[in-house]
């Protein structure tokens, strides 16, 4: 099978405070925090699982931290949903990275890469 991500993916364990997960119409869950496994981190987006179920589709602010003293914010939507033994499995897309949020994930992949 060809790999179709445009971003190498980087394995990561973390945790992401969440700050209200919403669309254009409604806010469903206000702000709080739950840990999730990070699974992979791009550009592009990121992958996780959690035991807290968010709908697909559905937009959420984020603060991840990359360690080091690296913690960045992003607006992350929802792209896939897939239930897993013990939660559900996401993957997320950016929405509008700022370049050196770019640069934070460039590092981070070179530091875990060796």
């Amino acid at each position: 099978m060809r790999e179709r991500r445009r971003s190498h993916r980087v394995t990561y364990n973390a945790v992401i405070n969440i700050d209200q997960v919403y669309n254009q119409e409604q806010i469903i869950k206000g702000t709080r925090e739950f840990p999730v496994e990070i699974l992979d981190i791009s550009k592009g987006g990121i992958g996780f699982i959690a035991k807290e179920e968010l709908p697909l589709n559905f937009y959420f602010n984020a603060k991840i931290d990359l360690g080091n003293g690296k913690q960045f914010y992003s607006v992350l939507k929802i792209m896939r949903v897939e239930n897993v033994e013990g939660g559900y499995n996401y993957g997320c897309e950016f929405t509008g990275l700022a370049d050196i949020l770019s640069l934070y994930i460039d590092e981070f992949e070179q530091e875990v890469s060796i």
